[in-house]
């Protein structure tokens, strides 16, 4: 049965000390295209219509993204390791970052954007408005993964399979992939269905909504995905989805709470 051979080198220029790979170029899309669609819920708000409050809250989301998803990845998979050798967790550039700590993180950096520049009872409006991009900031950045020939799936059969040559000779689930067109899928679901209707959801409504899906998609896909660390294969669960229950839990709360209030 012929597969899809994945050989991608994952660096696209290199000169001199300089490397620009698809993946660094995958998680900038991923922030720009947030700047955007962010941008366009804001235009209308007259705190956050302002251009340099705008860029302020790009750079609390990017930052508290990035170290969210270090430290989540460090601490959720291999805390031992880093534990012991604590200046490795800087060195993001060698990899390992996790979607839930970039989520947490995400939390956190507007919890103290809305402390700091809205009035009280708008941090559930702020997530609202951010949370709409995140699927797409999603599918891009997991793209990103696919270059890197990371966070592959489980060998199969199937004949979509991918042969990642940069790991092995076995055809895999493309589990990339998988999530790249679940999040896209969802994102043009928010798109066309929920935010046309909007004004039908209380506060956290829509924060509901994506987390719902985006983490039952992921729930989901873990079931296709080769495990990140060696303790997985004890579990009854991965500990993506062990995670992921969660924050299904909050966006069943947060429907739940908005279909209330509406």
């Amino acid at each position: 049965m012929t597969h899809i051979v994945w050989d991608m080198d994952p660096e696209i220029l290199k000169w001199g000390p300089l490397t620009i790979r698809w993946y660094g170029l995958c998680f900038a899309s991923a922030f720009l295209s947030g700047y955007y669609l962010v941008g366009r819920s804001l235009r209308e708000d007259k705190v956050l219509g302002d251009p340099k409050t705008l860029e302020l809250l790009l750079i609390y989301i990017a930052v508290g993204t990035v170290v969210g998803a270090r430290l989540g990845h460090c601490l959720f998979y291999e805390p031992g390791y880093y534990l012991s050798h604590p200046v490795q967790i800087l060195m993001i550039w060698q990899g390992g970052l996790a979607s839930h700590g970039g989520g947490i993180g995400i939390f956190l950096a507007l919890f103290i954007f809305s402390r700091r520049h809205l009035s009280q009872g708008r941090y559930l409006w702020l997530l609202d408005q951010v949370a709409p991009a995140v699927p797409l900031g999603g599918a891009l950045i997991r793209l990103g993964n696919l270059f890197n020939s990371e966070i592959f799936g489980r060998p199969t059969d199937s004949p979509w399979a991918f042969v990642f040559k940069q790991i092995d000779n076995l055809p895999r689930h493309p589990t990339q992939l998988y999530e790249s067109l679940s999040y896209l899928a969802i994102f043009v679901f928010l798109q066309l269905v929920v935010m046309p209707r909007k004004d039908r959801y209380a506060d956290g409504g829509i924060l509901g909504c994506v987390l719902v899906a985006i983490f039952s998609a992921r729930f989901v896909i873990e079931f296709f995905k080769e495990n990140q660390v060696a303790f997985e294969a004890h579990l009854p669960l991965t500990m993506g989805q062990l995670l992921s229950l969660p924050v299904i839990a909050l966006g069943l709360f947060l429907l739940s709470r908005s279909s209330r209030k509406a």
